[in-house]
Formats: C-alpha cells, sequence, structure tokens
C-alpha cells in the first residue's frame, strides 16, 4: 500500500487566529526581515493580520507571507 501524503493544508491556521482574536492575546510578530511588533491581532483574512498596538504606537496591516512567527506573551 503507498504511503498517504501530508494534507497540504490542516486549516489550524483560521483556528488559532481566531482564538487570539477572541480572547485579545498579546503577541510578538516577528517578520522576515527580523523587526518585531507587539500588539493584539485585532482582525485577519488570508493575507493579512491587523496589528493593534500601544495607544502612541500606529496599528499595522502585516501582510502573512511577511510574518516569520507570531509568539504569544505572558499578561
Amino acid at each position: 500500500m503507498p504511503k498517504s501524503k501530508a494534507p497540504a493544508q490542516t486549516f489550524e491556521e483560521p483556528k488559532y487566529l481566531r482564538q487570539l482574536v477572541a480572547d485579545r492575546t498579546p503577541v510578538r510578530v516577528k517578520l522576515v526581515t527580523g523587526e518585531e511588533a507587539e500588539g493584539t491581532i485585532e482582525y485577519w483574512d488570508q493575507g493579512f493580520i491587523r496589528l493593534t498596538r500601544e495607544p502612541d504606537e500606529p496599528n499595522l496591516f502585516i501582510y502573512k507571507h511577511s510574518i516569520r512567527y507570531i509568539e504569544e506573551l505572558e499578561d
């Protein structure tokens, strides 16, 4: 019997992002350029996330292809 291939998509990303938004979890977003930004994810879609930051910092729209990883921060 041939080995089965891993699925191309697990659909875990939308579930995870939905949870981060619902819980207003503070996160650090590390970009492929090495830059980092912290805040909470307020909105996301197939191509980008909206990162809401502290009142004195501008909110960011970040393309997903620019993100290396998202790390949850402790409150």
